[in-house]
């Protein structure tokens, strides 16, 4: 038994001087959808490819911000880790979550699951994050070593470069070993204009430059052979039109429901004797998918949350279903399996293999390969490293 626990402690203790021995860097551009690169410069991004690993990665259900940028930290699905969209009802809270929201986007009680910033400390891997989704959320009551307020005056681009390659030239014990960074381009850019537009090209290019600023100051540091560098995006991007949007007041009336939480899905919380009358009178439209919660498809992974309503209707890629649809000409939340939604994935480092093109994965699955290249043990999740670590050496 003492020969047993002997060798588990120093299993431990490996892996903690694996930990000491690596950096791993994730950063994300935002709505940065897989064939950007195709249709924009972005020589960068496309160098990171070149020297190491190119794929594109399938989101998880919604393909919207906040659920998918909280998936690739916790490995969880939007279902489990409890921001399950952009905006969404809370029954037990009694709380309508909200995006940028003062009271809401900081109360800890929405954020689900263990964020990689948290897993990596509790092992005694110092982590920083700049502006990634949750980082600036008291979780489980701590925040990672160093962290950024979003409310707050935000750092450029170049400035949040400057701040990740100043934590990493901190004394070695100060130094952290996990850092996550946040660029909210192209997305930003391409709600307005979509994806398709000079508007976009210049968004690519200003995220690009971003990502090539940091790899030029890591290839500068002492200790850059031991960087392993993580590029992605939490969703892709499809055009949309005012013009392709059906109302829900236009079918629903107000008695029917308690909730309804429109956007790309609806999430309607209705009375138990109108949840029939709600069904029926969506089914039937054009360029709407209407579910009972129960009988969402398993691929979505989708439909156990208490936050979701008894009704979700999801619009077909390119339509709306609001009853104010966006002006803009950009949008996501899409069926995660639509090309339209997959994002870009590149890495770069001693732990990947060198101008390999990977299959496909899905986000979650970040979360475990993080741990990996970390040398420390996940918290329970839903990622499985054995769909990503074919892009190991």
């Amino acid at each position: 038994m003492r020969k047993i626990i002997t060798f588990i402690t120093l299993s431990f203790i490996v892996l903690l001087v694996k930990a000491q021995d690596t950096y791993t860097i994730i950063v994300s551009c935002d709505g940065f959808r897989w064939d950007l690169p195709i249709l924009y410069d972005a020589p960068n991004i496309d160098q990171i490819g070149k020297d190491g690993i190119q794929s594109d990665m399938q989101p998880s259900y919604p393909a919207s911000t906040f659920p998918n940028h909280y998936a690739i930290a916790t490995g969880l699905y939007p279902d489990h880790h409890g921001i399950v969209n952009n905006s969404f009802w809370d029954p037990e809270l009694q709380q309508t979550f909200t995006v940028g929201d003062k009271v809401t986007g900081k109360d800890p009680r929405f954020f689900l699951g263990e964020p990689i910033w948290l897993t990596a400390q509790r092992q005694g891997v110092i982590a920083a994050t700049i502006y990634w989704v949750g980082s600036d959320v008291a979780i489980q009551g701590q925040y990672a070593r160093y962290w950024h307020d979003y409310a707050g005056n935000l750092l450029s681009y170049e400035e949040r470069v400057a701040k990740a390659l100043e934590y990493l030239q901190l004394p070695k014990k100060e130094r952290p070993h996990l850092i996550t960074l946040y660029f909210d381009e192209p997305d930003h850019t391409e709600h307005t204009y979509g994806p398709n537009s000079e508007e976009t090209r210049l968004a690519v290019k200003k995220a690009d430059v971003a990502v090539g600023l940091l790899r030029a100051g890591l290839e500068k540091l002492p200790f850059a052979d031991k960087i392993n560098l993580i590029v992605v995006a939490d969703h892709g991007m499809a055009y949309v039109s005012p013009e392709k949007n059906q109302k829900p007041s236009d079918y629903l009336k107000p008695e029917w429901y308690n909730q309804m939480i429109q956007g790309i899905p609806t999430s309607i919380f209705t009375k138990p004797e109108y949840r029939d009358s709600v069904y029926n009178s969506l089914k039937a439209l054009p360029h709407l998918t209407v579910w009972k919660k129960e009988e969402i498809p398993a691929y979505l992974h989708y439909g156990s949350s208490k936050r979701l309503g008894d009704i979700i209707a999801a619009p077909d890629l390119g339509w709306q279903f609001q009853d104010i649809p966006r002006t803009g000409h950009g949008a996501h939340g899409y069926d995660p399996t639509d090309v339209d939604m997959h994002a870009i994935f590149r890495a770069v480092g001693p732990a990947f293999k060198q101008g390999y093109i990977a299959r496909q994965f899905q986000n979650v699955d970040i979360y475990p390969l993080i741990c990996h290249l970390l040398g420390i043990k996940p918290a329970p999740c839903d990622g499985q490293f054995d769909r990503i670590k074919h892009i190991l050496k």
